[in-house]
């Protein structure tokens, strides 16, 4: 018989807010306050102070004082570290990640950028904005490189509310991306063509977000 594992009550309310900030449910500049998350939620005042920790440490959120957290607003400097950064460390992780990938791997991650192109078809932003971030979780994940992962990780936690402002504005068919190529580099398991299409993928959508900030 399998045991059901049961999440503490913090780490589901971190989960969920994590993602709130992730695909930009709550939104750059947005103040949030323990009193509000906890009506909002229906859970105790403690999971959502410890919650809000973890998403301040991790960048998600931004102290302001008089105990006033918000999700930060992107500046044009803030844009530029962050391309920077995600072109540092994406594409190492995709050519890993080709070069570990099997014939399974290629094809779950086909299946998702399948569900991806759907959803942009609909014009469906949250959807688009999970999908995308499944197959990049995903694709990560083969590199077999946590630290590189984690960083990268936190780094997406930082631009997503203002993607989804993207999505907003120019709507999800001129999201541009690059994930077919990243697919027909794993299956041939070459690893300097995923890394890039890796790096095309990440200037192109930053450079989405710098034109959503103008």
């Amino acid at each position: 018989m399998t045991e059901i594992v049961r999440l503490p009550a913090h780490e589901l309310v971190y989960r969920q807010l994590r993602d709130q900030v992730l695909f930009g449910e709550l939104e750059p500049g947005q103040p949030v306050t323990i009193q509000g998350l906890t009506e909002a939620l229906g859970v105790g005042m403690t999971p959502v102070r410890e919650a809000l920790r973890r998403l301040t440490a991790e960048g998600a959120l931004e102290f302001l004082g008089n105990r006033r957290i918000a999700v930060p607003v992107l500046d044009a400097q803030a844009v530029g570290e962050l391309t920077i950064a995600r072109r540092a460390l994406e594409p190492e992780l995709a050519r890993r990640a080709a070069q570990r990938a099997t014939p399974e791997d290629v094809a779950r991650l086909t299946e998702i950028d399948m569900r991806l192109d759907a959803a942009i078809r609909r014009g469906d932003v949250h959807r688009y904005l999970v999908e995308n971030h499944h197959f990049h979780v995903d694709l990560n994940g083969l590199a077999q490189a946590p630290i590189l992962t984690e960083m990268v990780d936190r780094l997406w936690l930082r631009f997503g509310p203002s993607l989804r402002v993207v999505c907003g504005q120019f709507g999800t068919r001129n999201l541009p991306d690059r994930h077919k190529d990243v697919l027909a580099a794993l299956v041939t398991r070459d690893g300097d063509a995923a890394a890039i299409a890796m790096e095309s993928d990440v200037a192109q959508g930053m450079d989405q977000i710098r034109q959503g900030l103008v």
